[in-house]
């Protein structure tokens, strides 16, 4: 909302240019003339050429995030050449020189028309000039707002900005046409302000670049919304077994879910209360496996909504029986959907979910929730979370976190029988998950979700504190105790990782779980990164994780969770340690099972 009332008000401001001056006679001589034959088709025609520029910028501003890292390069160099136009004029004028020749050719052209009887088609004329005059000034401005959204996508949000300002830079117009000369005076004595404005602008648009090539931009929903919770994830625990979460929305982590999955009760079959209706689904901002769906579309189906993100180890280790869910229901009037709503920025990469679906084998219809519309439209606060919907539209039950899974599927089967579904199967689904899908042994794990970037990090341990978004050489506290972890080697520490700057570099957690779990990402241009673990400065031998041999080898290749051990014997306080043998690497979390 915040954001819309700034591209208004941009719209109002960039009237307050020189730019605009050419054109205004054109629309004064219109001010004493029908607003609806005149004035309105003007604004129209102005309107559509935002609408033509918002086009482009969808069609085009997708290979932005396509690309990921050398789509945020692009997007950077364009954001720093808008902010020189903004800094300097002169630099605009020649840039926007060849639209605005054919826009003055458009307005003489409306202009001569005028006195033909042909009011509303020279007007709808003069709106198209208008927009393309405008360019020197507009464009800048435009330009910021659709490069902006093209580092998170061409969606329903990019047209709401360009749509803000539209109104805005209408709302001037309208002005200009009901008051006539008064503005265009006012406007005058304007101008010297509006250049400073725009060099403002232009300043904060070269800081936000050089914040985005450090880092400062990435994961910044999430930092916001996934602040430490601990306190709040405990008073939700306390009340999750006697009310549905309140609106607040609140990333909570995969272990705040595990917890709340321990305290939740099995749903009684003779009694699922009306929770709310399903919400709308057009904010998924693409949808694999499938067409796009709509609430109404599903009317008659009995839906199960799974929101979850790939390098999230409860939601994998939920996987396998959603998938089971799906098969065995998906003749009876079962829809499974996955809402992919992403913890970290490279989750928000259309290539990296696509081929995570591929390689967990997901089929059934996956909703990309890159701006978390889906996510507050359920009021949701975990991953994983399911909501059962009934045949009618409304969420009939909920579960967070891992477990219960009998009771889920009890859920399932009551919701397909009131909804007149015969020759249901009963019975459980008999799940033989392998690697990261397999269930974690609660009983013996004592560390907690450990996050490496600084944003939401614990119990780090190196002689020195962490460095922010800067190269340091880092060395490892003598001992460690429980939880406790460090980096040794030359390192970045950015909001949601830390990247690795020089060959030998390591990260050592001293840990107690029978599974430790890593997200890594390779080094830049997907370059695979070569590591070896150790377990207590030995081989992990039988204790090795899907991701490393016997002899604790294994090669960074994808932005995914790493299995790195699996013990076998008895459960201790152990001491990891990851050897990075090139540089490059980018580490995000700790998990354990």
């Amino acid at each position: 909302m915040l954001l819309a009332l700034i591209a208004y008000l941009g719209g109002v401001l960039t009237i307050l240019s020189p730019c605009i001056l050419p054109v205004l006679p054109f629309v004064f001589a219109r001010a004493d003339q029908p607003f609806l034959r005149s004035g309105l088709p003007m604004l129209m025609g102005m309107a559509l050429t935002f609408a033509a520029v918002a086009t482009l910028a969808a069609v085009g501003g997708g290979w932005a995030v396509h690309a990921n890292e050398y789509g945020r390069i692009a997007a950077m160099v364009l954001l720093a050449v808008f902010g020189v136009t903004l800094l300097v004029p002169a630099v605009a004028d020649r840039l926007m020189r060849p639209i605005v020749a054919l826009g003055a050719v458009l307005a003489l052209s409306a202009d001569s028309e005028a006195g033909t009887g042909r009011k509303v088609l020279s007007s709808l004329i003069l709106g198209i000039a208008t927009g393309l005059l405008w360019a020197p000034c507009a464009g800048p401005i435009l330009g910021l707002v659709l490069t902006g959204a093209a580092l998170q996508g061409a969606n329903a949000g990019t047209s709401l900005l360009l749509l803000a300002y539209a109104a805005g830079a209408a709302t001037s117009l309208a002005g200009v046409l009901l008051i006539g000369g008064r503005v265009f005076a006012a406007m005058k004595s304007a101008l010297g302000a509006g250049e400073w404005i725009r060099r403002g602008l232009g300043v904060a648009v070269l800081a936000g670049v050089a914040a985005i090539a450090l880092g400062f931009d990435t994961g910044l929903l999430t930092r916001l919304s996934a602040a430490p919770t601990n306190a709040l994830e405990q008073a939700l625990i306390d009340g999750a077994q006697t009310q549905k979460p309140t609106a607040s929305v609140v990333m909570n982590d995969g272990a705040g879910a595990m917890m709340m999955a321990a305290h939740h009760p099995p749903a009684a079959a003779s009694a699922l209360p009306v929770e709310g209706k399903l919400p709308s689904l057009a904010g998924a901002t693409q949808w694999l496996n499938s067409p796009p769906l709509t609430a109404a579309g599903l009317r008659g189906k009995v839906v199960l909504v799974d929101f979850w993100t790939y390098s999230c180890i409860n939601c994998l280790r939920t996987l396998p029986y959603v998938r089971a869910w799906a098969e065995k229901y998906k003749d009876k009037g079962l829809v499974v959907i996955g809402v992919h709503a992403p913890e970290f920025a490279f989750e928000k990469n259309i290539d990296n979910v696509r081929h995570a679906v591929n390689e967990l084998n997901v089929t059934y219809p996956v909703a990309i929730d890159n701006d978390y519309a889906i996510w507050q439209g359920f009021n949701n606060e975990f991953w994983p979370a399911h909501y059962f919907i009934d045949a009618e539209g409304r969420i009939r039950h909920h579960h967070f976190g891992e477990g219960d899974y009998a009771g889920s599927e009890h859920v399932i089967q009551q919701l397909l029988a009131e909804a007149g579904r015969t020759g249901v199967a009963g019975g459980i689904v008999n799940v033989s998950a392998k690697s990261a899908e397999a269930a974690a042994d609660m009983a013996d794990v004592q560390s907690p979700e450990t996050y490496i970037g600084y944003d939401r990090t614990a119990n780090f341990a190196s002689t020195d504190d962490a460095v922010h978004d800067t190269p340091h050489v880092y060395a490892l506290t003598p001992k460690l105790a429980l939880n406790q972890w460090g980096l040794t080697g030359n390192w970045t520490i950015a909001g949601e990782r830390a990247g690795l700057d020089a060959a030998e570099g390591s990260i050592t957690y001293r840990f107690h779980a029978r599974d430790l779990h890593l997200v890594l990402g390779p080094g830049a241009g997907g370059k695979p990164v070569h590591f070896r673990i150790l377990v207590d400065g030995r081989a992990p031998g039988v204790d090795h994780g899907a991701d490393v041999d016997a002899a604790g080898n294994g090669i960074v290749t994808e932005q995914r969770l790493y299995q790195l051990v699996r013990q076998n014997g008895q459960i201790a306080d152990r001491t990891f340690e990851i050897q990075f043998l090139e540089p490059g690497v980018q580490a995000f979390s700790f998990t354990f099972g």
